[in-house]
């Protein structure tokens, strides 16, 4: 049976194909993003109109969460499960972070996939058929790399890890699991020109990661009906060890 699954920053990278995977399966989606441009070409290519959903906006803003709840109501009926990619992510030493920057990415992280995943749980509960929620956060609240000064995008990362362990707790009851997955290195467009070799060296598997096996990873935890609570690494053994 077809779900209904609402993928916030689904117009580029690992949301983009999170999107395209649940679209082939046959499941409806809504897309999120803050350019609608792009959200409408991603939605052109996806070739599937009749399950495919679009809602613009900044999930910062709490009315963002409640309009794509509404979005997937009025297309399809209801929602079942919520993929919280949307972020940002970025470098800059602890001492030069300014107040913007760092409620930047707490906006931007933690209170958008607070917010965002808030309305949907009320839908979820006003459903009575539980859910699923897949929060994305990073390996990096696990091992954090001298090299890469993100105190602030980290906070906000490590608070959605928080946010997914105890909502768990909390939503079990109601049959609404929720789990996160943390990826390593991904080649992505936030990826860009960064040294690859170096990167790679990074994990036991001596390459980074693609888009698609972040997605595998979610695809697993939205099905994974005896799973919650879990963060889930896809990051080549990032935070195991290294390659030699």
């Amino acid at each position: 049976m077809a779900k209904t699954v609402i993928v916030t920053g689904s117009s580029s990278g690992i949301g983009r194909d999170i999107a395209r995977a649940f679209v082939e399966r046959g499941d409806n989606v809504v897309l999120n993003g803050r350019d609608t441009a792009k959200l409408s070409r991603v939605a052109a290519e996806l070739a599937a109109p009749g399950q495919v959903a679009t809602v613009a906006g900044d999930i910062g803003a709490p009315a963002t969460g409640a309009a794509l709840v509404r979005s997937a109501v009025e297309r399809f009926g209801g929602v079942d499960v919520l993929v919280n990619n949307a972020g940002i992510f970025g470098a800059k030493p602890f001492v030069d972070v300014t107040e913007p920057d760092l409620d930047r990415y707490l906006n931007g992280n933690l209170k958008g996939t607070y917010f965002t995943t808030q309305a949907v749980v009320r839908r979820l509960l006003e459903q009575a058929t539980g859910g699923s929620i897949v929060n994305i956060g990073t390996v990096l609240i696990d091992h954090a790399l001298p090299g890469l000064p993100a105190s602030a995008a980290l906070i906000s990362k490590g608070g959605v890890h928080a946010l997914t362990t105890s909502l768990a707790a909390e939503l079990a009851a109601d049959g609404i699991r929720v789990n996160a997955v943390a990826p390593g290195i991904i080649r992505t467009p936030l990826f860009g020109d960064g040294n690859e070799a170096a990167s790679s060296r990074l994990a036991l598997l001596n390459r980074i990661g693609e888009v698609a096996e972040t997605t595998a990873a979610v695809l697993y935890l939205a099905d994974a009906a005896f799973t919650t609570g879990h963060i889930f690494p896809v990051d080549g053994g990032f935070i195991s060890g290294r390659a030699a």
